[in-house]
């Protein structure tokens, strides 16, 4: 596991981070504001040529909020990119992306990385995050999967019928359908009150990944594995907005993704959910030492 980032005192990194929020604010209103009239004649004109040309306008718009980002970041950040990406992965492909989880600036690592060589990143949210000012809205435009996570089995069956309908929206325009498989942030209490088996990791959870690879499994042309490694501690967001963020290490592989666990049933088929968990349980055993090989060699 590895530690926090060391803080430095003084008003620079202060003012600093102040601007970047600033930054990162600003970008974010101006273009959800040019993301509502395609989100509104999406809404009003639900025809299918209609939805595919706003889809195009709203994920090129959110495609330039990253573009935007990954300046800023570039511009306040000194920090060390140790980056290994995979050849043959395409802005017009199908993919399913699977990451370890550790903070919120992974998020922004993952679309720094990422960008251009895939398209836009589709997060599955918790239902509640609809709610969230300005940003949720822009979610809701570009068709973010929204789980209710309920408990029984009645309510995991509507959960996926929703996720379902959700996923179908993305097989008329390429796209990344992302995935945290631990379900949380990784920190040490975490681990220690899982009893996880992995050194660098949390037990993985393969409801989100079940639903996607059930929806529209046949479609993803691979499975996009990320691992991103903080070889000086796990960086909070105001880390990053203050230029602490010192080293990032990722390494982003193609695998492809086995017959067998496409097009089940995830909520009523046990059989199927273990050959996923199987598949993503020897994954995790790779992840972890790929984690230990990357700190190593920092």
């Amino acid at each position: 596991m590895t530690t926090s980032v060391p803080r430095r005192s003084g008003l620079l990194p202060v003012l600093r981070g102040c601007l970047a929020g600033a930054a990162l604010g600003l970008n974010t209103l101006v273009m959800f504001s040019l993301m509502i009239p395609p989100a509104l004649l999406k809404r009003a004109l639900p025809a299918a040529a209609v939805r595919r040309l706003c889809d195009r306008a709203l994920n090129a718009t959110a495609s330039r909020w990253v573009a935007n980002n990954n300046a800023w970041i570039a511009a306040v950040s000194p920090a060390e990119w140790d980056v290994q990406v995979s050849d043959g992965l395409r802005p017009g492909g199908w993919y399913l992306v699977s990451c370890n989880h550790q903070s919120w600036v992974d998020i922004l690592v993952l679309q720094r990385v990422l960008h251009g060589r895939i398209p836009f990143l589709k997060f599955f949210l918790k239902a509640e995050l609809i709610w969230v000012p300005v940003i949720g809205l822009a979610w809701w435009a570009l068709d973010f999967p929204f789980m209710k996570r309920g408990k029984g089995l009645n309510s995991r069956n509507g959960d996926l019928k929703t996720t379902r309908q959700a996923c179908e929206k993305f097989r008329h325009i390429p796209t990344a359908v992302m995935n945290f498989v631990e379900g949380t942030r990784n920190t040490p209490a975490k681990h220690a009150a899982q009893s996880s088996p992995y050194k660098h990791l949390l037990r993985p959870k393969i409801g989100g990944l079940g639903v996607a690879l059930a929806t529209m499994g046949e479609q993803f042309e691979s499975l996009v594995d990320v691992t991103i490694v903080y070889p000086h501690g796990t960086p909070t967001f105001w880390d990053l907005l203050t230029g602490r963020l010192d080293k990032v290490s990722v390494r982003v592989q193609q695998r492809s993704i086995p017959a067998d666990v496409l097009g089940g049933d995830p909520v009523a088929d046990k059989a199927y959910r273990r050959r996923i968990g199987d598949w993503v349980e020897q994954q995790w055993a790779e992840k972890d030492a790929l984690i230990d090989a990357v700190l190593a060699e920092a």
